[in-house]
């Protein structure tokens, strides 16, 4: 088998790795030439930069929206401040760790503080949706804000001055110069981090959290915890970028921590694409290169002094969001394809033994056992007293008319929901109160009636983030690039599966630039990868021509023949009737109707509720009306 590659690459005679190394090479041989206030400017490029790309993994990448990252700037500002500052702390530490070594003591308390706080505010604020989540984030900003405004202790509204400049091995960090130096340094090393994070096992449960937390809970991931960690981290740069502010500036106030730099933080992240890490330098290269200009200009154009800067910078932001929707990288990415190409992945050669393994059940052993299932909503009742079971090495339909509850049961037996009352049982354990994502664990996959995948990532990507509770490499090892031999392990096995469902040649395209059907197979390769013991398959032949769903007959025969055990619902009869060993007829959330195909074709109040025929009607023409209306 070829070597996995994490996206599709273009041919160039450059590639990003090659540029990138250029542009650092470049930067470093005309640091000591340039201007004095280019270099302070670039030192503010780089802090911001190392706030934006918290927020590009936050919100472009988790789908979370903060205004509040300028407060975990002042955090890292302050607490480092107030350590390099204070007499009790000279008296208490100082003959301890000496002077020079306070700063990086103040660097340990800002990450302390933020990482409570965060975690603390990250549980409760990322379990909101819409525009709530943004709105508490404004909420808890402005509350840190004049919290540092009103601290005597930390100076008030005067702040804080003589912050002691930084100390590295006796050389001093006084100058502009050296700490951009540092500061450069600093945002390398976190995005070759966060890159190494996003293209990674728990890269793509991140990427996960912006496609619905019920699909992400369905593939294994845990979204309240995955949430908050990425709410945590992005903090913690956020703290770094106020740390180092604090040792360049040497002087700390309220003012340069207020709501207004947390929406501009979101702007830069915005402008450079939300998506993208480097858009979070050329994000906050535009926004602070504009709005140093505009600051120059607009009073000679005006004749007078004022904030006209902001009225054009946001008229300029409404332009530029306008035209480039995705944000500038992306566009510059794409008329750069010609030239330079997205590196190759190499990665080691494939040790299936590094997955875990699920052991096959025996065939005809129960999986799946749903016992007097009701679920109500209000006065409506979805499901009623709804009893059913699905053995090892079988395909068991589900039909019913549109609003018979069948996506409803679904969901009851997969932990997406909570029945109101009676007992499902999985694998021998009965899930009270389970979540999706323990089901998931025990071995249970599943597709959705409504095609739910991460559509700019790779039809690789997509299937193999169904492999997740396969593998166990965490945030750490998937920075220090430790998890490679399990990453070509989870890669190779999407492979296998996108092979199995034929479309092993589109394996590195876009999910999005594939037909409708497709992706539902796309979904099915995903679910594979999981090695699953049970499959659930929602309308799976929804939207395919006829040699796909033949194609897809065979595929899931010779899943039942190697022992799994497949809950279908489908509308499609012929489909339905061709591949099940049993059915089971749902109407008005009842079950009606419980057997194999042939019992359920001469069921009669099946022909009357599900196929509108009369009772004195001929049998086998209604039949022959199913099969044509399928």
């Amino acid at each position: 088998m070829k070597t996995a590659a994490s996206a599709p690459h273009t041919t160039g005679f450059l590639n990003t790795r090659v540029v990138t190394a250029l542009a650092i090479v470049a930067l470093a041989l005309s640091w000591n030439f340039l201007p004095d206030f280019a270099v302070v400017l670039l030192g503010y490029i780089g802090l911001y930069s190392i706030v934006a790309v918290g927020l590009v993994l936050l919100t472009g990448v988790g789908g979370m929206t903060s205004f509040g990252q300028a407060a975990f700037v002042g955090i890292g500002a302050y607490a480092t401040a107030w350590m390099g500052t204070s007499p009790w702390v000279a008296a208490q530490l100082g003959g301890l760790v000496g002077a020079q070594a306070l700063p990086w003591l103040g660097l340990v308390l800002g990450l302390v503080i933020t990482f409570v706080l965060a975690w603390l505010l990250g549980s409760i604020t990322v379990k909101l949706q819409g525009h709530y989540l943004p709105l508490c984030t404004i909420a808890w900003g402005l509350s840190l804000y004049f919290l540092f405004g009103n601290m005597e202790f930390l100076g008030g509204q005067t702040g804080i001055t003589g912050v002691p400049a930084l100390v590295i091995g006796g050389f001093s960090l006084a100058s502009p110069r050296a700490m951009g130096v540092v500061i450069w340094i600093v945002l390398l090393v976190a995005m070759w981090l966060m890159g190494n994070l996003l293209d990674s096992r728990e890269g793509r449960a991140i990427r996960s959290l912006k496609g619905g937390q019920i699909m992400a809970e369905s593939m294994g991931v845990n979204t309240a915890l995955y949430r908050t960690k990425l709410f945590v981290l992005a903090a913690l740069l956020a703290t770094i970028s106020g740390w180092l502010y604090a040792h360049m500036q040497r002087f700390v106030s309220p003012a340069p921590f207020n709501l207004n730099l947390g929406i501009e933080y979101l702007f830069m992240v915005v402008v450079g694409g939300a998506g993208h890490l480097w858009g979070a330098v050329l994000g906050a290269t535009v926004i602070t290169l504009l709005k140093e200009k505009l600051q120059d200009i607009l009073p000679m154009l005006f004749g007078t002094s004022g904030n006209f800067e902001m009225i054009v910078f946001g008229l300029l932001m409404v332009i530029v969001l306008q035209r480039f929707a995705n944000g500038l990288w992306p566009t510059l990415q794409r008329l750069t394809a010609r030239w330079i190409a997205q590196p190759v992945q190499h990665l080691p050669p494939a040790d299936p033994s590094l997955l875990d393994q699920r052991a096959i059940p025996e065939h005809g052993e129960t999986l799946l056992a749903a016992t007097h299932v009701s679920r109500r909503f209000g006065g409506l009742v979805a499901n009623n007293e709804v009893t059913m079971d699905l053995r090892a090495g079988e395909v068991h339909a589900l039909i019913g008319p549109n609003g018979a509850g069948k996506s409803t049961f679904f969901n009851l037996i997969s932990g997406v929901d909570i029945p109101t009352s009676g007992e499902v049982r999985f694998m021998g354990r009965v899930m009270v109160d389970a979540p999706s994502r323990r089901y998931a664990q025990l071995g249970l996959a599943r597709t959705f009636q409504h095609v739910r995948i991460l559509g700019e990532r790779t039809v690789l990507e997509n299937v193999a983030l169904g492999a997740h509770q396969r593998a166990h490499s965490g945030w750490l090892k998937s920075m220090l690039r430790l998890d490679r031999a399990e990453e070509s392990a989870l890669l190779a096995q999407a492979r296998v599966q996108i092979e199995r469902c034929g479309l092993g040649a589109l394996a590195d395209q876009p999910a999005a630039s594939l037909a409708l059907g497709q992706q539902r197979i796309v979904e099915i390769a995903r679910a594979l990868a999981s090695q699953p013991a049970v499959l659930l398959l929602d309308e799976p032949a929804a939207g395919l021509r006829h040699l796909e769903k033949q194609a897809l007959t065979e595929l899931l025969r010779q899943l039942r023949a190697q022992g799994l055990g497949i809950l279908v619902v489908e509308h499609d009869m012929g489909f339905v009737m061709n591949l099940a060993d049993r059915v089971t007829v749902l109407e008005f959330g009842s079950v009606i109707a419980s057997g194999t195909p042939a019992e359920i074709q001469g069921n009669q109040r099946v022909l009357q509720a599900y196929l509108g025929v009369d009772e004195d009607e001929d049998e086998d023409i209604a039949l022959q009306s199913a099969e044509v209306s399928a």
